[in-house]
């Protein structure tokens, strides 16, 4: 008869995985590592920035030195089906895929976590800054995503289209802590990896280069980059309705406040060329190298079809400010399910368009064709095919993808 609960760690060959082992153990649990191979081709990883092969054998010293279990499992085939196909289709039509929270939902806690029901765990759990709490609505527990205790690692935001059911399922246990003590008690443990630096690449492949990444299927195509004026007469119907709340205002009104623009080539003047508009994405600075502009220029818009790129001069052109944006009913979804908006409710909530943006204040608003989210202060770069997260305080209410 089992006695302690069971939890598969996904260790990763990093320093917060490698410690949230360690205290779990030390919490009681069963402990079982597992590390995910979820990347073959070595052609785009920038070789000595940290391969799966080192991250896996870190991640085997770290379970001997334990005294745990360990085995790798080999994603790769689901990871390019569902994370790597998802890149290739979003940025060849134009919009900005966000491919950790997919990891997450569909790698991590999906078909990892499936691989840990196996083994008869009981849990899973993994190295984020995030933290889980649970309350009861109706005399039934319901789960809440918490926000990491260290505000300069909190990774909610990458967690952001969990459920229930992969909320109940899962812990973290470094979410109480702040990045310097994890690090304190992987030296005092020995872990190997206690002083390795923070993977900055895609979930669990390693560094990437992404443009190398997206050649291999998006090959180079010359487009032109075009600059578009502030004055463009468009700009002006998307002005906010003074003395109006956002609740009351009309469909017609939500639509010219949050959904994309869409530019034409004699809206504007050509300043250069491009190697393909898929490369690039709305709010992007670098890589257009076109010189003697005065102000920075960034990407307002990207045209996939007619491979065009739209610019705009500085951080205030009202083509890179959004006040509001638009989330289709099939992309809407609650953490909090007991919490979700029917039609014609309306809701106040603080959101993010980006990790590590600061959270900002947005009203909610329900209507039959989907979620309008409607920012008291303009945003920059909204990207269509990113994730906007709102937040009550510190818990994560739910999350969709910007149209």
């Amino acid at each position: 008869m089992k006695t302690k609960p069971r939890v598969v760690v996904g260790l990763s060959g990093g320093v917060d995985s490698s410690v949230a082992a360690h205290l779990l153990i030390e919490q009681g649990y069963e402990v079982i590592g597992m590390f995910m191979k979820n990347w073959h081709d070595e052609s785009v990883t920038i070789s000595n920035e940290c391969p799966w092969m080192e991250d896996s054998t870190d991640a085997m010293l770290v379970a001997e030195k334990l005294g745990i279990p360990f085995q790798a499992i080999d994603l790769s085939e689901e990871y390019r089906e569902r994370i790597v196909d998802y890149m290739f289709d979003e940025y060849k039509a134009g919009r900005t895929p966000n491919p950790d929270i997919l990891c997450n939902r569909e790698i991590k806690f999906d078909i990892f976590l499936k691989a840990a029901e196996k083994l008869k765990a009981d849990f899973v759990a993994t190295g984020h800054y995030c933290q889980k709490g649970e309350i009861e609505v109706d005399g039934k527990p319901v789960y809440q995503l918490l926000a990491g205790a260290d505000p300069n690692k909190d990774q909610s935001y990458f967690l952001c289209q969990l459920n229930q059911q992969q909320l109940s399922k899962a812990l973290f246990p470094i979410g109480h802590l702040q990045k310097p003590e994890v690090r304190k008690i992987a030296k005092e443990q020995d872990f190997i990896t206690a002083d390795k630096k923070d993977s900055q690449g895609l979930c669990f492949i390693g560094k990437v280069r992404l443009p190398d990444f997206l050649q291999q299927q998006l090959k180079p195509k010359k487009g032109k980059i075009i600059q578009i004026p502030e004055e463009l007469e468009v700009y002006q119907s998307q002005r906010i309705p003074a003395d109006i709340p956002a609740e009351d205002w009309d469909t017609e009104t939500l639509d010219a406040i949050s959904l994309p623009l869409h530019y034409s080539a004699d809206q504007g003047k050509v300043l250069g060329e491009h190697n393909g508009a898929h490369y690039f994405t709305v709010g992007q600075r670098k890589g257009l190298h076109v010189g003697g502009t005065g102000k920075p220029l960034f990407v307002i818009a990207t045209d996939t079809r007619e491979n065009i790129i739209y610019t705009g001069l500085g951080e205030t052109h009202p083509g890179l400010l959004r006040n509001g944006l638009f989330v289709k009913n099939d992309q809407i979804h609650w953490i909090r399910e007991d919490l979700t908006l029917a039609v014609g409710e309306s809701a106040r909530y603080k959101a993010r368009i980006r990790y590590r943006q600061p959270l900002t204040w947005a009203t909610l608003i329900r209507k039959e064709n989907g979620l309008y989210v409607i920012f008291d202060e303009p945003q920059k770069g909204v990207a269509s095919g990113q994730f906007v997260a709102w937040y009550d305080e510190e818990e994560s209410i739910g999350s969709g993808t910007i149209f």
